[in-house]
């Protein structure tokens, strides 16, 4: 008998040999003693973060649909509203039947995102939903009572481009007013800064400058995501407000390193390369000095191309070439940006007006008891009168310097913890 026992012992000892040496695992890894485990544990949690990065649309109807279930809700959203398969957040939020959807409103551009520019929008009824879409770019800029009437909850999905005079942004700080006033909850479903949360700079909106192209006390770029944002305008507003934040993303990626496929945000906008190029090259207005060619081209009448191109590249600003280039009469330069990680469009902006003033005949256009676009879209007056000091792009960047100090240390405080490298 013992006999028979000591050969069955030998034969399970055996089986457990074979199974470990073929790779059989083991019911539980807590089997495994530590040095068994595997090495590339680390690997696969970061790949598995990286696979499982969800838009702030895709976190609300995958884990908190509460917020909008059995609730009359009202979506500000265009055609940039889209999660990461591209399914649009007013279909999905028709076509669920737990989602009561009453009502559509639409920023500049209309909700196909097609109007130009300053274009009015009228309001009409949607085709296939029959629900009205109001237009926030036509009679009225902000939502009045009556379209808010009967919404338990106004939801914003609009992907900005992280520029301060952008105005989706003034849309969504219009929206929280009016929900405010009216009692309406708002739900902000988060979304990338395509120039990544870490980039704060250009001049900080001064108070007598706040308009529809520059609605609160922000630099020209800023570094927060739409939610964000929110949570600072709220600092004012005062109104019931529910961010839904993305996962899996970090406040030092950039729109690229989020996997997701750009979608056109307004018609000057079609791609990434605008994105970064729109604080870059559009700050001239009424000046002279004009961008073209959705945002990679900058230059003016006058200018001798190759000279400016010249002056830009021996900046050494990160990240960017500049290209001699004539158009028509005018000269100027086609920006090549080269690291879109180091780039930086606020600072390049600055830079790209100094030289243009230096080497050309430009003027600045005067705000009096009318606030002229040049100093709105700064947010200031003091940009004019440096260019007309000819004062240096450093010294001009030392000025604002403080400002930029000032506003980092505020908005501290209403950046989403979860974004940071630490996750802390």
């Amino acid at each position: 008998m013992r006999r028979i026992m000591f050969v069955l012992v030998v034969i399970i000892m055996l089986l457990a040999f074979l199974a470990v040496r073929v790779g059989i695992a083991p019911d539980d890894p807590a089997d495994l003693p530590d040095e068994d485990l595997p090495e590339n544990d680390a690997v696969e949690e970061e790949e598995m973060e990286e696979e499982d990065f969800r838009l702030g649309s895709e976190v609300l109807l995958s884990q908190e649909r509460h917020l909008v279930e059995d609730r009359k809700v009202g979506l500000v959203t265009n055609q940039s509203g889209v999660n990461s398969r591209g399914e649009s957040t007013k279909e999905l939020f028709f076509t669920d039947e737990d989602v009561d959807l009453k009502a559509l409103y639409a920023p500049e551009h209309g909700l196909d995102g097609k109007a130009a520019a300053g274009e009015y929008v009228k309001s009409y009824t949607h085709e296939d939903y029959n629900i009205p879409v109001y237009s926030l770019y036509g009679a009225t800029r902000m939502p009045t009572e009556e379209m808010l009437s009967g919404i338990d909850v106004l939801v914003f999905d609009i992907q900005d481009i992280g520029a301060r005079s952008y105005t989706y942004i003034s849309t969504l700080n219009y929206c929280m007013q009016a929900a405010e006033e009216h009692g309406v909850q708002v739900v902000v479903l988060d979304r990338p800064n395509p120039l990544g949360g870490a980039l704060v700079d250009g001049p900080v909106m001064e108070e007598r400058f706040r308009s529809f192209v520059g609605v609160d006390i922000l630099p020209k770029a800023h570094g927060m995501t739409v939610g964000e944002l929110a949570r600072y305008f709220n600092r004012d507003i005062g109104v019931e407000l529910t961010v839904v934040p993305m996962q899996g993303y970090d406040r030092e990626m950039i729109y690229q390193d989020t996997g997701l496929s750009w979608v056109q945000t307004s018609p000057n906008i079609p791609d990434l390369e605008a994105v970064f190029g729109y604080m870059a090259t559009g700050l001239g207005e009424g000046t002279g000095v004009f961008q073209a060619e959705q945002f990679r081209w900058v230059g003016g009448r006058g200018l001798d191309a190759q000279a400016y191109a010249d002056r830009l590249n021996a900046a050494g600003l990160d990240g960017v070439e500049f290209i001699p280039e004539k158009r028509d009469d005018a000269g100027g330069v086609r920006l090549k940006i080269t690291d879109y990680h180091s780039f930086n469009p606020a600072r390049t902006g600055i830079y790209v007006l100094c030289y243009a003033f230096e080497l050309g005949n430009f003027t600045i256009p005067k705000s009096n008891d009318v606030i002229v676009m040049f100093d709105k879209i700064m947010g200031t007056d003091k940009m004019g009168l440096y260019l007309e000091q000819q004062l240096a792009p450093e010294e001009i960047e030392e000025r604002f310097a403080p400002g930029i100090e000032e506003f980092k240390a505020v908005r501290e405080q209403y950046l989403l913890p979860r974004y940071d490298s630490s996750g802390e």
